[in-house]
């Protein structure tokens, strides 16, 4: 089978409503409207797209004390999230095919009376490709996000190449990633929430080390796009800005950073910082092959007569009902 050339992507750098499903759905369709206008075959979108990612606010958690304030928040936050089958998810379905493009979104999924913070695969014919739970949230993430399992660790296959990725610090995880490069994984999503610069650095030693390519995809957002109550932002909160005063509605959350990176570790699209821009870069598919002349992680370098890596690909269920 002859295989495509090249294939155009688009990388979302924008923030949703925040704590607000219906109106972070419109969201997503129009973006992923234009990028398909714009002729990308594939439009990612950050961590926690739908619906908040909840900057600066531990829900009034602390050791031995959970406060009413934050129950009611998380009430809200819990509210927001997706559930998967439900009504909301199959908005997202209907965007992918309406669109015939593929959506790669970060949610906060709702199963049971857990949330997990996921990165979902949505195929162009609106089919569900692939859904990958983070499998350890990093710091006070830990306090309302559960842990994914390791069967969600995979690689999909589109057609124009094998996409996989890993959320946030996951990518902090060495035999993670050595996970995916074993499959193949030709084009690495890495939605995130770190605009720190280090972060960019570690973007550019993933596609280099996987020779693959890097799409970084990172929110810009505001105090304007969370609500007007919402308590870290409020002026008697005690979080300030970086002025060392009370959260202003232009004051930058999140400052974004979202770049692709092509797999010798270069820049295909440079990092856009402080400003809501959709990226777009095209991928020369050829590059794959060149990049993987001289290494290859699971390859000429592996050394399996060293290393060894075992990965529990088992769904992580505590119950599990069988007929008698």
């Amino acid at each position: 089978m002859t295989r495509q050339e090249s294939v155009k992507i688009a990388a979302v750098q924008a923030a949703p409503v925040a704590f607000d499903l219906a109106e972070s759905l419109k969201k997503v369709d129009h973006f992923s409207e234009e990028a398909a206008g714009q002729g990308a075959e594939l439009v990612v979108f950050p961590e926690a797209f739908l619906s908040a990612y909840p900057w600066r606010y531990a829900f009034d958690s602390t050791i031995g004390t959970r406060e009413p304030r934050g129950r009611q928040w998380y009430a809200k936050y819990y509210d927001s999230a997706v559930a998967i089958p439900s009504p909301e998810f199959a908005i997202l379905q209907q965007s992918a095919e309406k669109h015939k493009i593929n959506i790669s979104i970060g949610i906060i999924e709702k199963n049971g009376a857990t949330l997990y913070c996921t990165a979902l695969l949505i195929g162009k014919d609106g089919q569900l490709l692939s859904r990958h739970r983070k499998l350890i949230p990093t710091g006070v993430e830990r306090l309302v996000w559960g842990r994914g399992s390791g069967d969600s660790l995979k690689v999909v296959d589109v057609g124009f190449g094998k996409i996989g990725g890993l959320i946030c610090w996951e990518n902090y995880m060495p035999m993670a990633r050595m996970a995916l490069y074993q499959l193949g994984v030709d084009i690495y999503l890495a939605p995130n929430a770190d605009d720190l610069p280090a972060w960019t650095a570690t973007m550019q030693h993933i596609a280099k080390e996987g020779r693959c390519f890097v799409i970084n995809v990172n929110q810009f957002c505001k105090v304007s796009d969370f609500p007007t109550d919402y308590p870290p932002f409020l002026p008697e909160s005690h979080d300030r800005n970086p002025e060392g005063l009370p959260w202003k509605p232009d004051d930058i959350v999140n400052h974004g950073g979202s770049c692709v990176v092509g797999p010798l570790g270069t820049f295909v699209a440079e990092p856009v910082w402080d400003k809501e821009e959709v990226i777009y870069a095209t991928l020369e598919l050829s590059k794959l092959t060149e990049a993987r002349m001289d290494f290859d992680p699971v390859g000429s370098y592996a050394r399996p007569d060293i290393f060894s890596l075992s990965v529990n690909t088992k769904p992580g269920l505590n119950v599990n009902f069988q007929d008698s």
